[in-house]
């Protein structure tokens, strides 16, 4: 049966390919060629106009599709207090490319004082009837790349200050989207997922960090974060293994982080990377509590080809074996434009597999 309230059957992860005028905005404003005022309105045109296409492929779910940022997590967690831009010596390593260099550097007490993605969001709100959704980075990724985030040891001499903070930052980041309207909120989890990857772990022992427990740690700040939402809002969380330009960061099962997933965090559903052997099989479903939803991510955002629409039921079936078919969802791996460069398809092969993911879901759940 079909679903009232997210996470629908038929959804998605949230980021969408950026459009030729929004990319040219961009670049002209960061040349300083046009002003703040005139890229907002060209980004305003251009989330009323994807609202419509999300709403023409006949999702439920709405999202600006991430046009007003440039990264999934940094444009976020720079609008933090305490936290500002830094620019690395180099990106970060994914499959054969390195990402831009830039990151995060806290150089302050962390908390939160407003946001401008409140006023995003409230964008979106006002421009559908259907069910905006908001997308923001889970709080492990201020802390869980592999390079180290600079963080001013006079603020923070010790880290359980510091992730205290950041824990109560993000409680009042959620309740203000709360009281923006926001009744569905994405919280997006890289890093777990990432520890379920034995290189990253190496990586992240070799800087001084013990990978065993950060999986409880992250788990923890994102139950804080979640504390004080009213009681009809559904927060989900995505999962994945790195998505820049069609490239990849880690792999991995599930297994190694199940218990964290689904016995200690207390989200309402999980949007899970399931596009390819990296993300193992569907065994760690067997834990999903009753009462959750498991969206399963069998449609890669990462290629063009549309999947055979047989085989994704196929798949469904597969994972019906380990969890009720009522605690299942279908969506994309994951976003199709995790940074404004995006990833490596056209515009019209990101929505023939949306409307094929709405497809499929009403021949399977009816």
């Amino acid at each position: 049966m079909q679903r009232t309230k997210p996470p629908f059957r038929a959804d998605h992860v949230g980021s969408l390919l950026r459009p030729a005028p929004l990319k040219q905005a961009r670049e002209r404003r960061a040349k300083g060629e046009i002003s703040a005022a005139e890229l907002t309105a060209v980004e305003d045109r251009a989330v009323a106009d994807v609202i419509k296409k999300q709403e023409a492929a006949g999702l439920q779910s709405i999202t600006d599709g991430e046009f007003r940022r440039s990264w999934w997590h940094l444009d976020f967690l720079w609008g933090l207090d305490g936290v500002e831009r830094r620019v690395m010596e180099s990106g970060i390593a994914f499959a054969g490319v390195q990402t831009r260099n830039e990151g995060v550097k806290v150089t302050g007490k962390l908390g939160f004082s407003g946001h401008p993605m409140l006023e995003h969001f409230k964008f979106v709100k006002a421009h559908t009837a259907r069910t905006p959704k908001m997308t923001m980075p889970a709080p492990s990724a201020i802390y869980g790349r592999p390079i180290g985030t600079p963080i001013d040891r006079k603020i923070y001499p010790t880290l359980d200050k510091f992730f205290d903070d950041l824990g109560q930052a993000y409680k009042k980041a959620v309740r203000a989207f709360a009281d923006a309207g926001c009744r569905y909120l994405q919280l997006d989890e890289v890093f777990i997922a990432m520890l379920c990857d034995p290189k990253y772990r190496a990586q992240m022992k070799d800087r001084g960090d013990d990978p065993d427990a950060l999986g409880p740690l992250y788990g923890e700040l994102i139950n804080i974060a979640i504390s004080d939402i009213p009681p009809d809002m559904t927060v989900t969380m995505h999962l994945c293994r790195g998505n820049y330009k069609s490239t990849f960061m880690g792999t991995g099962g599930y297994e190694a982080e199940q218990e964290v997933l689904f016995d200690k965090i207390k989200v309402h559903g999980y949007f899970m990377e399931y596009d390819t052997a990296r993300a193992g099989g569907f065994e760690p479903l067997r834990r999903l509590p009753k009462g959750r939803v498991a969206v399963l991510g069998l449609v890669t955002t990462k290629t063009g080809a549309l999947e055979g629409k047989d085989a994704i039921k196929r798949r469904v079936e597969e994972a019906a074996r380990f969890a009720d078919l009522d605690q299942l969802c279908l969506s994309p791996q994951c976003g199709f434009a995790s940074t404004e460069e995006g990833n490596i398809l056209t515009e019209d092969q990101q929505w023939a597999k949306l409307r094929m993911v709405g497809e499929v879901a009403r021949e399977v759940w009816g």
